[in-house]
């Protein structure tokens, strides 16, 4: 302000000393007059570049840099710049948003006031099978036409979830979504998809577990039962007597071995994983399962199998003893229970590569079928109810077999094929596996590589 004074004020001594000095008292009154044209004409040429200077953006330097136009140009300035900042601002915390939703393991929709796609990330797009670009401004309703969602989304009830079926769901791997609407804003709505696949498949478990238990204990229960209250009201011989002790001795058996390996399941998945200071040696886990096999065969009346156990003298496996025994048993006595008199049951152990080794079991059974191999690990599943129990089995040894050996790191592989026979193999991490080395004339050995 006082630069536009002082500029007004040298106009008008300018101008009125130049009409004095022309024209005495009259040139002086012309000249201030002249001067304050002068000025007001040069403002106004100065307030033109200033709108001009607005009108282009603001995006270069102010054409004024002093006097009120010049202060106003930079006020204006420092205002966009401000605003530019928190724009910038806004547009970062959107992004770490939008960046942050992207990463979520749920799928998230937003929906306009006409349910129209606004936005979508990228797991929302792999659940519901729609293209974040492609499908912008699409209705939802178009793009999952799920009876289920049409009905959940006309009701205008967004007060509990629907489950449909997922994009990739097929007869052997199912996959479950949970969908549900949240309105917000001014008719807007966020749509959020979760997999729900694996709880819904422990809920299936749980539930079929207890069922398994219940039907498991209350069949020689009720065998149990009734012999007890056979032998209470008839009389019977010694012999009839001595027949029907060993019925609900036996009986007695499948409930006592059902009971051990439930408690085994619980103590392997709530014990931690044991450590690699113990080494057991591998030929001596493969002589006690050909025991327990041939004395298994013999049981079962199949003494004409023919068994193969091929194992290496100066190996060790790390790990708890007791519980690879039970592992490599348990699929050696599988081999046993389902291959038919006459069959061949090999036994391998052998190196693999990068100092891995695996522990095999091919026999010539009847093979099993494709889609009930992911399955076979479950509590009681069994491909064949009634010639599992028939061969004694609980339901339980593959699943305490894949326990064992995930808590030594390693896999449980499964190869089958109906009429082929099964190959079910235990490999072991390097870690796990070491062979010894046996001087010539030495009676002990001593680890020639050894990864505790």
């Amino acid at each position: 302000m006082l630069w536009r004074i002082s500029s007004f004020l040298l106009c008008q001594v300018a101008g009125g000393l130049g009409g004095w000095l022309l024209a005495r008292e009259r040139g002086a009154i012309a000249g201030l007059v002249a001067g304050g044209l002068v000025w007001l004409l040069l403002d106004l040429a100065r307030g033109g570049r200033f709108v001009r200077w607005l009108r282009q953006g603001a995006e270069s330097d102010p054409p004024v840099g002093v006097g009120l136009w010049g202060e106003a140009a930079d006020r204006v300035r420092r205002a966009l710049r401000a605003r530019e900042r928190s724009a910038e601002e806004a547009t970062d915390r959107l992004q770490a948003f939008l960046a942050a939703i992207q990463a979520s393991p749920n799928g998230v929709v937003l929906l306009d006031p006409d349910g129209r796609i606004e936005w979508s990330n990228q797991t929302a797009a792999h659940h519901l099978g729609i293209d974040p670009q492609r499908d912008l401004m699409q209705a939802i309703g178009n793009l999952l036409r799920e009876p289920a969602f049409s009905a959940y989304n006309a009701q205008n009830d967004y007060s509990h979830d629907v489950v449909i079926p997922g994009r990739d769901t097929a007869p052997g791997r199912p996959l479950r979504l949970s969908v549900q609407l949240h309105p917000y804003g001014q008719g807007r709505k966020l749509l959020l998809s979760r997999d729900v696949t694996g709880v819904e498949q422990a809920e299936t478990m749980r539930r079929d577990f207890v069922a398994n238990v219940s039907h498991e204990i209350r069949t020689p229960l009720t065998v149990l039962g009734g012999f007890i209250e056979t032998l209470q009201n008839l009389p019977l011989s010694p012999a009839e007597q001595t027949r029907y002790l060993a019925l609900m001795a036996q009986q007695a058996g499948r409930m006592q071995t059902l009971v051990s390996d439930l408690l085994t399941l619980s103590r392997l998945e709530g014990s931690p994983p044991p450590g690699a200071g113990e080494w057991t040696p591998v030929a001596a886990l493969l002589a006690q399962c050909e025991q327990d096999a041939r004395a298994l065969s013999a049981v079962l009346g199949k003494s004409s199998h023919e068994f193969a156990f091929d194992a290496p003298q100066a190996m060790e496996v790390a790990g708890a003893g007791p519980e690879l025994l039970s592992a490599m048993s348990n699929l050696v006595s599988n081999a046993v229970r389902y291959t038919p008199v006459g069959g061949r049951i090999q036994v391998q152990w052998r190196p693999l590569s990068e100092g891995r080794a695996e522990f095999s079991v091919r026999d010539t059974g009847p093979g099993i079928a494709p889609e009930h191999l992911p399955r076979l690990t479950e509590r009681f599943y069994r491909v064949d109810r009634s010639r599992s129990r028939e061969t004694g089995g609980t339901g339980l040894g593959l699943a305490i077999v894949k326990h064992v050996v995930q808590r030594h790191g390693g896999e449980l592989r499964i190869d089958s094929a109906p009429g082929a026979g099964s190959t079910f193999s235990l490999v072991f991490p390097a870690s796990r596996v070491r062979t010894l080395r046996r001087s010539p004339g030495a009676a002990d050995a001593r680890p020639a590589t050894a990864t505790p």
